[in-house]
This record gives structure tokens, sequence and C-alpha cells, in this order.
């Protein structure tokens, strides 16, 4: 179904997944260049053309299913490194078990976000005909960064970043 009118119409739904994860900020200088960890919160904003025949864009507990599962699988209780932390790498392996995800830059909660929008949700979804619309990273109860496609939505490499610190 459809949901045109007499102008264009977009419906956008979210999926919250809360999950636990360590990281240390490679080359910090601050107190976040040490090993620590927080109670993160991903919000995934999605959309589609058109909706299905019960009026979803797609049901919540798909994305959940989805999201939750790949966070569960790379993340959750794991430890986040940058790839170009050499040192922090090859500390956290000498933990027997261990479980760490290196990303392409240092995991911030702007780069986690990032991260999930650019390569994560288009692995997901590429077989449904919802597209990703942004990425919300909850690092603490008063911290944000977002991740939002700036230009057509489904263009992941126009990913734009921004991060809130409410007070």
């Amino acid at each position: 179904m459809s949901f045109e009118g007499d102008g264009k119409m977009s419906l956008v739904i979210m999926r919250r997944i809360k999950f636990c994860a360590g990281h240390r900020l490679y080359k910090h200088g601050g107190k976040c260049e040490f090993f620590h960890g927080h109670n993160y919160v991903a919000d995934f904003y999605v959309t589609a053309d058109e909706v299905d025949d019960v009026g979803r864009v797609i049901d919540f507990a798909d994305l959940k299913a989805k999201f939750k599962g790949w966070l569960d699988e790379h993340w959750d209780h794991g430890f986040l490194l940058s790839e170009q932390d050499e040192n922090g790498i090859n500390a956290i392996k000498q933990v027997v078990p261990c479980k760490y995800f290196v990303m392409p830059y240092n995991p911030t909660a702007e780069n986690m976000a990032r991260y999930l929008l650019d390569y994560v949700c288009p692995e997901l979804l590429d077989q449904s005909n919802v597209r990703p619309v942004k990425v919300v990273i909850w690092e603490t109860e008063e911290a944000f960064a977002e991740a939002r496609l700036s230009g057509e939505v489904g263009e992941t490499s126009s990913a734009s970043l921004s991060s809130v610190t409410v007070d």
C-alpha cells in the first residue's frame, strides 16, 4: 500500500536496542584512552516507499531480530577497538576467552553510529523493502551521537554525523 496523497509522505519507524560494550579511544589523550565500558542504547530509524498489507513499514519484531542479533553477535559484551590501536588489540587478545571488534576508525559514539548506518544497516536490510534513515548511539543517559543520511534516503555514502550532550 502506497502512502502518496496530495503530497509525498514518508513514514519512519525506530527500534531501540540496548547492549553493553567496552572500548578505548586510541590517542584520546584523556581518561577515555583507558579500557572502559558503557551501557549503550542504539536507535535504528528506517523507512520504506510503501507499507505492508497490515499498514506497517516493517514489523518491529523483524527489526529487533536483525539489529539485536547483529549487536549481540559482534558488539555486546565485547570490546571495540580502532584498527590503528595495535597495542589495544594485542592487549585484548591476551584475555581468554575474549570478544572484540576492530573498527576502521576510533570507536567513538559518532563512529559507532556511522559504522552501523554505513555498513550494518545496508547488509541487514538488503533483502527487505526498508531503507535506513539514521542511527543514534546513546553512550550515556546524557550524551548521544547521530549518523543520518543527508541526501536521498538510501545513500549510505552521504551519512552526516552529530553529537549532543545533555546537561
